[in-house]
């Protein structure tokens, strides 16, 4: 029966996540945005605080140099702390996007008021989170903020046992981590 399972479940798909500086700078609702994550059952693969220089946020965002609000992201993405997830679970970038809401904050709080945005953002810069938009940004995304985590080889060793539920959630490094089977 086990095995059945196994083989009809579908295959965990990876997205990155962010929490933006305006979110980080208020611990509870960093705490709350993290318990949203594990409720809605993604798997945590890994987890970093981090903050960029303003030539990484230049260099994440190239793509919208050039528009009105490329400065301002650039200097909001840089002006503090962040926490950065590789989320997984079936259609991991579809639910994410789905919990985290419309990124103009006035649509969000009249249209999705239950989402990330439409609770806790502020402006649409100061918007809460970041997710990748498909499964190529996200690859591209994860590698650019975890370049040491190999996807193929995560999906090709790890992922299957992931998605089989061996796995527990270690609060210490707020993490999931394979379970060890005796």
């Amino acid at each position: 029966m086990f095995l059945t399972a196994f083989r009809l479940s579908k295959v965990l798909q990876l997205t990155l996540a962010v929490i933006k500086p305006d979110a980080v700078a208020h611990p509870l609702i960093l705490e709350a945005l993290h318990e949203k994550i594990l409720e809605n059952n993604f798997i945590i693969v890994r987890r970093k605080d981090l903050v960029w220089k303003k030539e990484q946020s230049e260099t994440f965002y190239a793509e919208h140099s050039g528009r009105f609000f490329y400065q301002r992201l650039v200097e909001f993405m840089s002006s503090g702390p962040m926490r950065a997830y590789v989320l997984a679970r079936d259609d991991a970038i579809h639910h994410w996007r789905e919990m985290m809401g419309p990124t103009k904050v006035f649509r969000a709080r009249h249209t999705s008021p239950d989402t990330i945005r439409g609770q806790f953002g502020l402006t649409d810069t100061r918007n809460t989170t970041h997710g990748s938009d498909s499964v190529e940004s996200a690859h591209k995304e994860i590698k650019f903020f975890f370049p040491d985590f190999c996807i193929d080889r995560w999906m090709n060793e790890d992922e299957p046992s992931f998605r089989a539920g061996q796995v527990y959630y270690d609060p210490q490094q707020m993490i999931h981590s394979l379970s060890v089977i005796s």
